[in-house]
């Protein structure tokens, strides 16, 4: 709920040295410069069921939610990473496609390639292609555990990970109708059921269930049906946890624990001035709650 009563769901994703916050009708980022001074830019972007009914389908509203974030993402995170640097250094639009891309290559070697060729060995072991998938999925969801934990070692994103904490407290704060300046998101937890890395889980264990049902054919054709299969396995695991954060009792419950408990790792307790940064970014979205004033700068 909003401070008006309707029902809004915020979302959002750290950047460098800020935050990005999204909304129904458009995006929010907010950074903060090596001068201390935080600014904030506004972009109007519709979600992508208030372009097309399509859009808005269950199971197809979860790609396109993937989608729309990786593309507004990669403006938030070109824009905080000029805007923390400073004018000594500026990374162009094309610079940071060509991140992403690398980025996905990346990704489609450690948690798709890999994993599948480590498990091929256990077929030979007279397993039914039901476990061989199962030990890839276990395979995958360690690689993934193990990516987050070297990565949070290093200094730039432990502190990416603080301003993932700040934007959870402030959503939180939110979500629970009172005010979310700084003062009081920071007696909200960090955790939140709608986050991006309880999708990342989500994916891993649904990518189980919808590969078992092709077998374990030979290597290329396995890589080519994951690949092809991302969208549905996207689709799957968006509707699931839509559903698990509506509700955290019972069944329910155990569909985002393990998410939430993951969220340790990719999230740390933010500073003040952290959720300082996050509030503003929301505040760019939604009016400010009472006593908190806006004062940001709005670069178009």
């Amino acid at each position: 709920m909003n401070h008006s009563g309707s029902p809004i769901s915020y979302g959002g994703q750290a950047v460098i040295e800020g935050v990005m916050m999204r909304g129904p009708k458009g995006y929010a980022v907010a950074v903060r410069r090596p001068s201390g001074e935080v600014v904030t830019r506004y972009r109007e972007a519709p979600v992508p069921s208030a372009r097309s009914r399509v859009w808005g389908l269950p199971f197809v509203r979860g790609l396109a939610s993937l989608v729309d974030s990786l593309t507004i993402g990669v403006e938030a995170l070109v824009y905080s990473a000029n805007e923390a640097m400073g004018d000594d250094e500026k990374i162009s639009g094309a610079e940071g496609g060509l991140a992403v891309v690398i980025g996905a290559a990346l990704a489609v070697v450690l948690f798709v390639w890999l994993p599948t060729v480590v498990a091929g060995p256990l077929l030979r072991l007279s397993a039914s292609p039901v476990l061989v998938n199962l030990g890839e999925g276990l395979f995958r969801l360690a690689v993934l555990v193990a990516y987050i934990w070297v990565i949070g070692r290093m200094p730039d994103i432990a502190r990416v990970f603080q301003y993932h904490g700040a934007e959870h407290k402030v959503i939180n704060a939110f979500d629970a109708g009172g005010p979310y300046d700084a003062e009081a998101a920071a007696r909200f937890g960090t955790a939140h059921p709608r986050c991006g890395t309880s999708f990342l889980l989500f994916v891993v264990v649904v990518s189980v269930a919808v590969f078992s049902l092709f077998g374990w054919p030979n290597i290329w054709i396995r890589l080519a049906t994951r690949l092809a299969l991302l969208p549905v396995v996207a689709g799957v695991a968006y509707e699931l946890m839509k559903l698990g954060a509506r509700s955290r009792s019972g069944l329910l419950g155990w569909l985002v624990a393990p998410g939430m408990w993951l969220q340790r790792m990719t999230t740390r307790q933010p500073d003040g001035s952290q959720l300082e940064v996050a509030a503003r970014a929301l505040a760019e979205l939604n009016p400010p709650p009472p006593g908190a004033p806006r004062g940001s700068a709005r670069s178009v």
